[in-house]
């Protein structure tokens, strides 16, 4: 299965050249307020210190909450078969659907609201909904298609000497065929859950870079110290959470360990990225937040990213562990698990009143 791993950090390179070049193109544009932004030089070089200070914070904030998953791969009491390990997923859906309804789809509403689009079809139509439904079926249709192909190619490649043993079985052992169908049978549905496992793993993925990219622009680009401190801080937490929901989706894909690495430390750098980016674009380019284009583009975006991570919380991975004839047969396993994701949510919310 590598080739889900290079499908995965391809892609997302790609993603993030297409944020880069739309808020490009969202430099120099007319800028929709009248107020004046401009700041001392002592307060630019204090903002510019402090940015780069959130850097290194979210580098390592993001770092150490997409490898604490992985590595309580090897902790027993974090291993699949432990009633534990429900509630920790559970924990980390919280995480990633609390991020896409409280964070992400709010801002985009705000975003695509804003009276600067009044005097266009933005202004007068509920882009910001409209995309993430559209997302949100995009994503469906990622997910079964890529999971069908595999599955497809996975039986077209196994069909003939699936034929091949239950003739001879047949013939030599009438009693034995139904036996190795059946562990065939098994051996391909076992593959196929993994396969779809790796496929959640990486688009859940796209919608979080595509996320920590904006708000790492977002506090880049921000000239005031009183904006930036409180940010810092808020969001360093927010890439802690949303690394622990995502790496303990990787986890579960059972991916080389060349294809994880890579995952986890695109997840830690895109964040610390998009600031840079900030910071170049503020600096050197004119970018303006509150220019027609930039609001357009961030708000498209952020709705985007909403509708994926929604879908994939309740879809691939919320009702499948709700769902589990396991869970569902302990009675107080399942309070756990429920208990887990409440607070999985809480703690995000939390987040949300500071950033």
């Amino acid at each position: 299965m590598s080739e889900c791993g290079c499908f995965s950090a391809t892609t997302m390179l790609r993603i993030c050249v297409v944020l880069i070049i739309c808020l490009h193109m969202c430099c120099a544009s007319s800028d929709c307020t009248s107020h004046d932004n401009s700041v001392s030089q002592d307060e630019a070089e204090k903002a510019t210190k402090l940015k780069l200070g959130s850097i290194a914070l979210l580098l390592v904030a993001g770092g150490v909450g997409v490898s604490l998953p992985l590595i309580g791969k090897r902790i027993p009491a974090l291993q699949p078969e432990n009633d534990i390990f429900f509630m920790v997923k559970a924990f980390a859906a919280g995480v990633i659907l609390c991020t896409g309804f409280v964070h992400i789809l709010p801002d985009a509403f705000q975003r695509l609201s804003s009276p600067c689009l009044q005097d266009t079809k933005a202004g007068k139509f509920p882009f910001a909904g409209f995309v993430a439904m559209l997302s949100a079926m995009g994503t469906l249709m990622i997910d079964t298609f890529a999971t069908g192909y595999y599955k497809r190619q996975h039986f077209n490649n196994n069909s003939g000497s699936k034929q091949v043993n239950v003739v001879v079985d047949e013939e030599e052992h009438a009693g034995h065929v139904h036996v190795h169908t059946h562990a065939s049978h098994g051996h391909t549905h076992g593959s196929t859950e993994l396969i779809r496992k790796r496929i959640v793993s990486q688009v859940l993925e796209i919608g979080i870079v595509v996320h920590s990219v904006i708000i790492g622009i977002s506090l880049g680009a921000s000239q005031s110290i009183d904006t930036i401190k409180p940010l810092m801080a808020a969001l360093s937490f927010h890439q802690f959470f949303e690394g622990l929901g995502l790496g303990g989706c990787i986890s579960l894909a059972e991916m080389k360990s060349k294809s994880t690495v890579i995952m986890a430390t695109f997840f830690s750098v895109t964040a610390p990225l998009g600031i840079g980016i900030g910071l170049g674009i503020s600096s050197g380019f004119g970018y303006r937040r509150e220019s027609k284009e930039a609001i357009m583009v961030e708000g498209m975006l952020n709705a985007a990213s909403a509708g994926i991570l929604i879908y994939m919380s309740l879809v691939d991975l919320l009702a499948p562990d709700f769902m589990n004839p396991r869970l569902q047969s302990n009675l107080w396993l399942h309070l756990a698990a429920y208990l887990s994701l409440v607070l999985g949510s809480a703690s995000m919310s939390l987040l949300a009143i500071w950033a």
